[in-house]
């Protein structure tokens, strides 16, 4: 798995075209690997926690999530880099499904879940064996072993978590030791996005890594201390970085 590392994360270098039939091909493995789509926010917050920087490096590949990402890896020459965005990602992923492989949804708000089941299954094609709320508290108080023992029998092969970051990834990494699917896939958002619950930014926007932008004036309350914390670290981090890399030259 081709990777560059960006904030010391590394981050897949391809596209989703190429990312998910490889995902299928590997199914009925049982290993339980985990996948996130990793933007900004999450490279950020790993260079602030340790332990978290030592999840997202554990799973088997982060994606490039946001185009921020996408940038710093073609300065550093990977030039096939692609954003590989969560939603479409999901989406993809389920419209390549086989009948023979089984998706899991576990996140989201009550409900959440249960609608996304019935649109992966009538404009998807795509085969959900279960759902999952997880309920609100501490990820460390989950009970694990009683969610991996639904996962389990249901026979999923791909589970996907619907949380916030940094949050889904902690999650996906504690679930992960216990349930015998093929990989737990972290995609943030998707699960609204999917049902219409929050709208998408335009295209050209996403593009242009401009989506935190519009996200900013559809959630103002909720997202402005993140995005402006966010997208000034970012950039200074990836700048120390460089700066860092020539003087030791």
């Amino acid at each position: 798995m081709k990777s560059t590392e960006v904030l010391e994360i590394p981050l897949y270098v391809g596209s989703i075209d190429k990312i998910v039939p490889k995902l299928l091909a590997e199914v009925n493995n049982g290993r339980s690997r985990c996948v996130s789509a990793s933007g900004a926010h999450g490279l950020v917050h790993s260079k602030k926690n340790s332990s978290f920087k030592s999840i997202l490096r554990s799973f088997y590949t982060n994606l490039p999530d946001g185009m921020p990402g996408v940038w710093v890896g073609r300065l550093k020459g990977e030039i096939e880099m692609t954003r590989c965005y969560g939603p479409d990602f999901f989406m993809e992923t389920m419209k390549a499904s086989k009948s023979n492989v089984a998706h899991f949804l576990c996140g989201g708000q009550e409900g959440v879940a249960d609608q996304l089941k019935d649109v992966c299954e009538n404009m998807f094609g795509a085969k959900i064996v279960g759902t999952y709320c997880p309920p609100f508290q501490p990820v460390q108080e989950y009970d694990y072993e009683g969610i991996a023992e639904i996962i389990n029998a249901s026979q999923a092969n791909f589970v996907w978590i619907g949380l916030s970051t940094p949050k889904q990834e902690e999650f996906a990494a504690y679930l992960s030791q216990y349930t015998n699917v093929d990989f737990v896939c972290c995609v943030g958002a998707a699960f609204d996005f999917h049902i219409g619950n929050v709208r998408q930014a335009p295209a050209w926007m996403q593009k242009n890594a401009l989506e935190w932008f519009f996200r900013l004036l559809v959630e103002p309350r909720r997202l402005w201390k993140r995005y402006f914390k966010i997208v000034p670290l970012f950039i200074y981090y990836n700048f120390a970085e460089l700066i860092l890399k020539k003087l030791k030259r």
